[in-house]
């Protein structure tokens, strides 16, 4: 067998209440003044996760000060944003609350303020050399899992293209997943994010750089989200499908940390750089598309997928029980409201050439267990329209 390592935050807090502690971690970490990177949203929440972050750290004697322009689909501009208040405010440490949007400006931010020239000059894979500020991440969504992985995600606004800097050095020293900063989320944003943690999960577990380790954490992450996103969606305030899912949403990260991920990544990555479409609606509307073409790569883990999933697969061929773990993912798509079409989404067919040339040149598209051509992306981006 290939040698494998496996990449995990340093220290991972779970369960409810857990953010309690945030304060005194900091202090082990030698913080004194913390950059909170977060969005509008979350800080206008009155006890909400920024109110509580700000109560634990100012009872540990840690400053701070608060960047809260974090957009969806975090831009360059804002990284430059935080950036200035960083080092206008002598800030040692970076605390990001919310989801991957506001965890992956944090990163964007420690990596400007620890490395020379522009952001764009570190994209790809292991390029960062010097070490990023502490970063503690407290996470408010089940599904992206930028709180436990080494990616970090921006958008070219000149380009309008989304760019991917993989690096150990991009991992959190702390992540929290703390439930109860989870259960007033939205019907809407609960399926895009945690369809986006069922996306990490399979698209994890049929990666050509899977592992035995990988696949532990894929698994159970599979079986956790189809046994709680519905009931998630259906009653945010169920606090066992929300804690399951934040466990579900911290495997999934865990292993595609380590696994890496595929082509419903890199095509969702264009369509939220041109379309700006929120990153776990677009995952959500490829993944059954893009795993019908990798079909072939290995039914027999599609298989298991169907399975996984919650289908009746007993006496059935395995090409036919891995069918149905295609028509599961359509299903639960479906059931917790995630658009039907890119057509409905406002995209364009004249774009699906751009999109599929860029999305063979985007990180996670080497991991795909399945080589395509820029005509076999092409026709998935049509099969989605």
């Amino acid at each position: 067998m290939r040698m494998y390592d496996y990449l995990v935050p340093s220290v991972n807090f779970m369960g409810a209440g857990c953010l309690s502690v945030i304060g005194e971690r900091c202090k082990i970490l030698g913080g004194k003044k913390a950059l909170i990177v977060t969005d509008k949203f979350l800080r206008g929440m009155e006890g909400g996760a920024v109110d509580l972050t700000v109560k634990y750290l100012t009872e540990a004697g840690i400053e701070f000060a608060i960047y809260d322009e974090v957009e969806p689909n975090p831009k360059d501009t804002n990284v430059k944003d935080g950036l200035k208040i960083y080092q206008r405010e002598g800030c040692d440490m970076i605390v990001t609350v919310g989801g991957g949007s506001s965890h992956d400006c944090g990163k964007g931010i420690g990596i400007v303020a620890t490395h020379d020239g522009d952001l764009y000059d570190y994209a790809g894979i292991e390029t960062l050399t010097n070490a990023l500020p502490p970063l503690v991440s407290v996470n408010t969504t089940a599904g992206t899992a930028s709180e436990v992985t080494r990616h970090c995600v921006i958008t070219n606004t000149q380009t309008k293209v989304k760019y991917v800097i993989v690096s150990w050095r991009n991992l959190p020293l702390v992540s929290f997943n703390d439930p109860m900063l989870m259960v007033k989320k939205p019907a809407g944003l609960t399926a895009a994010t945690g369809m986006d943690a069922l996306t990490h999960a399979i698209e994890a577990y049929v990666s050509k750089d899977a592992n035995p380790v990988t696949d532990a954490a894929a698994i159970q992450a599979i079986k956790l989200i189809a046994q709680n996103l519905r009931q998630a969606v259906a009653l945010g305030d169920n606090l066992v499908a929300r804690e399951n899912m934040a466990y579900a949403s911290l495997l999934a990260g865990m292993a595609f940390n380590n696994a890496n991920l595929g082509y419903v990544h890199a095509m969702a990555h264009q369509l939220g750089g041109l379309y700006d479409m929120p990153h776990g609606v677009a995952n959500a509307m490829l993944l059954p598309h893009v795993e019908r073409f990798n079909l072939i790569s290995n039914p027999n883990k599609f298989a298991d997928i169907a399975e996984f999933l919650g289908e009746n697969i007993t006496g059935l061929s395995v090409m036919d029980a891995a069918e149905k773990a295609i028509d599961a993912m359509f299903r639960l798509s479906k059931d917790v409201g995630i658009p039907a079409s890119l057509k409905e989404m406002g995209v364009k067919e004249e774009d699906f050439e751009y999109m599929a040339e860029m999305a063979l040149k985007d990180g996670n598209a080497f991991s795909n267990p399945r080589k395509g051509s820029e005509k076999d992306i092409i026709n998935i981006f049509k099969s989605a329209f």
